[in-house]
């Protein structure tokens, strides 16, 4: 197993097709801004469709019928896997780094 691919073991399915569709543009100095403004994108999004959804925003019913919250997180998760992958971020320990920061937060409490 490679370097690349130990590294993101997790992740590598789905990185091994990111490779393909971004095989053009993984590599200009302008795709990780792209990444980050699709992201916020994103969440805009599965935000407008969840408070639509659950009636604490208006609905606009051609939107609601194009993309679920639901759907919308998979297209944040995505983005968050194509900006991972340009910049050469473990992920999983990333994660980890983060479930432990909750973990300690509830032991000690900010007072």
């Amino acid at each position: 197993m490679d370097i690349k691919k130990k590294k993101h073991s997790s992740f590598g399915k789905y990185f091994a097709i990111l490779d393909q569709y971004d095989q053009d543009l993984k590599f200009s100095q302008e795709f990780g801004s792209f990444l980050i403004l699709s992201l916020v994108e994103e969440v805009g999004e599965m935000a407008r469709a969840y408070l639509a959804k659950h009636g604490r925003k208006g609905t606009n019913i051609a939107a609601q019928q194009d993309e679920t919250y639901e759907q919308e997180l998979g297209d944040i998760l995505v983005s968050i896997l194509r900006f991972a992958r340009i910049k050469n971020i473990n992920l999983h320990k990333r994660i980890m780094y983060s479930l432990n920061k909750i973990k300690r937060r509830r032991l000690v409490p900010k007072t």
